[in-house]
């Protein structure tokens, strides 16, 4: 959550602290703000609402100065306003923007306020201002002011530090947030995500857990939790800065949603070879792990915990062997059972899911026998701290509502289910039909985007409408369930999904003539069951629509409105089938006037628990 830049140059900054948290702005959008020190002074301005409110108040009022940062809020500790929003101070002469919850930040204001501090704001961001501010006090030191500061915190930051008389440095702290360190030619650049800074440079190192770092025009100093001091080179990146360019699309949700034939073509280029996945393609050691493995646990939230159910359909039918889902966020809480010869997966669009990376440092703790993430981000926490990783390859992901980012991990999962079955027994035989069928997917993918106009014609009846119910059978569930994640994300439309078998079990008691019914309804060996399911929905005027194979038996008719999907292979299905869904949500969203890629009181990349 929330985004961070900073700079330490000869040149104003400001244009550049302000492009950076446009390009952040998907991860919070309550309030924005940028503080320049100019002179020994510190320049602040903030505003509530978007980028483009600071960045017309800076159209009025500049600002100039080569150091400063900037950050675009989503609130966790106070309400959205102007004096919540970041910058904080500390008096005249303490700077600091933060992403994180500080959890001890109520001892440490009664502390501080003991000793004459006094607090403005309601933002835990304040206490750490102070904090080192009195830190600083001992040596005027502003490194180790922050160094022993941040061994009082207890929970997640990434911070970024400047002080009024120190205008050639700026110091950044690292704990379960994350945040790049960029090289320019005579200057540097901080940020919570690279890709705010790919306009100014493309080479980078992260900060890793614990450590905090002096950040100057020409160097920087890095040291570990015990103020050791660490060595790191800058590396070249490979991100594409064009992300940002929405082109013809009205929203980034869109253009996402067409993005996914290449994306998935992105995910399998140089991974499928002559019918066969090598199982190398998850790491240098991951033949010899993978051929061990006799169970699977993942761990996951929000839009990647459906794609590990998804995944679970997959690994007990096609390698079976036991394979347990949980969210990441109920299991690092919880004791749990390791079974022998145990993969612990993680998967998460971002890598820095705070969640889901605190889960994998258990599992760390509990003897599994090794772990893969699988990931959208190169370089990312997760991916560092995990023995194997995938990389999703779905370039970067702008709209908060996830697409291309969900249907790149399933296509992963699948590989990955394939290799590890085929040390489990699958035949060489069905490894090359279900590769082909993955090589199949991107073409499948083009043509279900041809049902655009007919899903945008449907999106009208829900306008009106306040609850919807979704259902699927099998591997098609957990579709359901991100077809309603989808809906009320950005529609603000209350839906739930249902396994459709429990519709008797409680749900049927809401069906009525206007309640809308989505139904996932490929053809397999569930559909004479779902249409039962549909039938009892029928019997109390329920609204159905349903996401049908091109070769099934649904028409249009009194009740019931049908969206006919060609999908060949019943085991890519789950991923065919969600496209409708997701542009459904979209049109959704259109007619109704949200806002689509910036849902309320939601943000792209969860940092906080």
């Amino acid at each position: 959550m929330c985004g961070i830049v900073g700079a330490v140059a000869q040149r104003d900054v400001a244009p550049i602290l302000i492009e950076g948290l446009r390009r952040l702005e998907y991860r919070g959008y309550d309030s924005a703000g940028v503080a320049v020190i100019n002179n020994d002074n510190i320049e602040r301005v903030r505003r509530l609402g978007k980028v483009k409110e600071l960045s017309d108040a800076l159209e009025i009022t500049p600002i100039s100065g080569g150091t400063g940062i900037a950050h675009t809020r989503w609130a966790t500790h106070g309400e959205p306003s102007e004096i919540n929003a970041h910058p904080h101070v500390s008096g005249t002469d303490i700077t600091i923007v933060h992403n994180g919850i500080i959890e001890n930040h109520e001892e440490l204001r009664a502390e501080l306020r003991g000793k004459g501090y006094e607090f403005v704001t309601e933002t835990d961001t304040e206490v750490m201002a102070h904090l080192v501010a009195e830190e600083y006090k001992a040596d005027g030191d502003l490194l180790r002011a922050v160094q022993r500061s941040v061994k009082q915190l207890h929970g997640a930051y990434g911070a970024v530090f400047m002080h009024r008389t120190n205008p050639d440095e700026i110091i950044v702290a690292r704990s379960g947030s994350p945040l790049v360190i960029g090289k320019g030619i005579g200057e540097m650049f901080v940020a919570s995500d690279q890709l705010a800074l790919l306009p100014v440079t493309r080479q980078f190192m992260f900060l890793e857990e614990g450590e905090v770092a002096k950040v100057e025009r020409e160097s920087v100093s890095i040291f570990d939790s015990n103020d050791e001091p660490q060595a790191r080179e800058f590396e070249e990146s490979t991100v594409s800065h064009d992300a940002t360019d929405k082109g013809p699309y009205r929203h980034y949700m869109l253009k996402e949603i067409y993005e996914q034939p290449e994306a998935i073509a992105n995910t399998l280029e140089g991974r499928v070879n002559n019918g066969d996945i090598s199982d190398e393609i998850f790491g240098v050691n991951a033949k010899e792990i993978l051929s061990e493995i006799k169970a699977i646990q993942i761990v996951a939230c929000g839009t990647s915990y459906h794609s590990a159910m998804v995944a679970k359909y997959w690994c007990e039918s096609l390698a079976n062997i036991p394979c347990q889902v949980e969210i990441a966020s109920e299991y690092r809480y919880r004791k749990s059972f390791v079974p022998d010869n145990a993969l612990f997966v993680t998967i998460s669009q971002s890598g820095e899911t705070a969640d889901t990376l605190a889960a994998l440092r258990v599992a760390k703790e509990q003897g599994f026998m090794s772990s893969l993430s699988i990931c959208n981000v190169p370089g990312s926490s997760l991916v560092r701290e995990s023995d194997l990783a995938f990389m999703t390859r779905a370039g970067a992901e702008i709209g908060v509502a996830s697409t291309k980012a969900f249907t790149t991990q399933l296509a992963g999962l699948l590989m990955l289910v394939i290799c590890v079955a085929r040390h489990n027994g699958l035949s060489e035989d069905e490894v090359k039909k279900l590769v082909h069928a993955l090589e199949s997917v991107p073409g499948e993918i083009k043509r279900s985007l041809e049902q655009d106009p007919v899903i945008e014609a449907l999106a009208e009846d829900f306008s009106e409408k306040h609850h919807s119910l979704f259902l699927g059978r099998g591997e098609q569930y957990p579709i359901a369930m991100e077809g309603a994640l989808k809906l009320k994300e950005i529609s603000y439309i209350h839906a739930e999904a249902y396994a459709a078998g429990e519709l008797k079990h409680g749900p049927l008691a809401l069906i009525d003539h206007e309640m809308p019914i989505v139904v996932v309804a490929p053809k397999n060996e569930l559909l004479e069951k779902l249409k039962s399911n549909m039938e009892e929905v029928r019997a109390r005027s329920g609204q159905l629509y349903v996401i049908a194979d091109h070769e099934g038996p649904f028409n249009d008719e009194p009740g019931v409105k049908v969206i006919k999907i060609e999908s060949a292979h019943e085991i890519t299905a789950p991923i065919i089938f969600t496209i409708p869904l997701q542009l459904l949500s979209y049109h959704v969203a259109v007619i109704k006037g949200t806002d689509v890629d910036q849902p309320r009181n939601l943000a792209k990349s969860v940092t906080v628990e």
